[in-house]
């Protein structure tokens, strides 16, 4: 009877996602920007709604729809006015490797944007304001339709990147490093010189003190902690990344969205969020998945197809050096 009834659930589950997908599906959504001169319950909803980078102040949401910013939602026709899902994106001369220089930096005090600096369009925060749309693909149509927007404004513009948060990545190494201090001799996480490094700051067992460690954020106060952990932390965030897998997929959920539409596993950033989530959640390190639009339709296939992640140089030189240390 349970079987049944557990079955039922799944095909109703099944029924009622591809119902949602085709009551928003792109056609029926329209792309609004938000500007510090949309209506209030507007720019409200979209501050209650940022779930990455939460809104501090007014100013700070004046600041993130103001110069060298941009801010799209998607709104059903039935319901225009009513954000779905929101994107934030900056307009910079490079791909950023610090949240800090988007959601805390001034931007120039001219209202008028140089539009020859802006060269370059980050993704740095997406997110739904109807958690029962969960699992609709809104945010790649979201995604697709504002580089087509963009593009229209700015002809130069050449490069299309998120700088995105690496959600479960704390959780997943902490789990890692209290099944390998149970285990004796070399644990493959750590080389000699790194243990000893790290049980000389601490003054305890290098396994066990960094479990310690990660499980607050008060170490990436210290320069000296922070310089002797960015090796290994930057060489096992990269194989969370690429070689943790879930049926064969990035086990990410940030990153399994970012590859199957098509983008490339571009870089890992030391220290790119060091507010308390950013630390505590994934140790301060943020990646940039980055958009070359000539081959998304490419990359996804191979993705999708067989399971295959594109992934820079500075990715897979850290994935090696995590697979040759494991096997020492």
């Amino acid at each position: 009877m349970l079987l049944c009834r557990t079955s039922w659930m799944v095909e109703m589950n099944g029924v009622l996602k591809n119902m949602l997908s085709e009551w928003f599906s792109s056609g029926f959504l329209n792309l609004e920007r938000v500007t510090w001169h949309s209506p209030c319950e507007v720019l409200q909803r979209i501050s209650e709604a940022e779930a990455v980078h939460p809104v501090k102040t007014w100013m700070d949401m004046k600041r993130r729809v103001g110069p060298y910013r941009r801010c799209y939602f998607f709104s059903h026709c039935s319901t225009p006015g009513e954000p779905l899902i929101v994107l934030h994106v900056a307009l910079t001369s490079e791909i950023s490797s610090s949240i800090q220089t988007i959601i805390v930096k001034e931007c120039p005090p001219s209202e008028t944007e140089e539009r020859n600096k802006i060269t370059t369009a980050i993704f740095y925060s997406l997110s739904l304001t109807q958690q029962g749309l969960q699992g609709v693909e809104l945010g790649a149509f979201l995604i697709k339709r504002v580089v087509k927007e963009l593009q229209k404004e700015f002809p130069a513009l050449g490069a299309f990147s998120s700088l995105s948060p690496i959600p479960g990545f704390t959780k997943w190494l902490l789990g890692l490093l209290k099944s390998k201090a149970k285990e004796h001799g070399r644990s493959g996480l750590l080389t000699d010189s790194e243990s000893q490094e790290i049980a000389e700051l601490t003054g305890g067992p290098a396994l066990e003190t960094l479990q310690t460690l990660l499980s607050s954020s008060e170490w990436a106060q210290s320069e000296q902690l922070a310089r002797a952990l960015q090796a290994p932390l930057m060489r096992l965030c990269a194989w969370y990344l690429y070689g943790e897998k879930h049926r064969g997929y990035a086990l990410n959920p940030v990153a399994h969205f970012h590859l199957q539409n098509g983008a490339v596993l571009w870089r890992i950033n030391w220290l790119a969020d060091v507010s308390l989530k950013g630390v505590t959640g994934a140790c301060g390190l943020m990646v940039n998945y980055r958009y070359f639009l000539e081959d998304t339709a490419a990359n996804s296939t191979a993705y999708l197809g067989s399971k295959s992640i594109k992934a820079s140089e500075q990715v897979l030189s850290l994935v090696a050096q995590f697979q040759k240390n494991s096997k020492l």
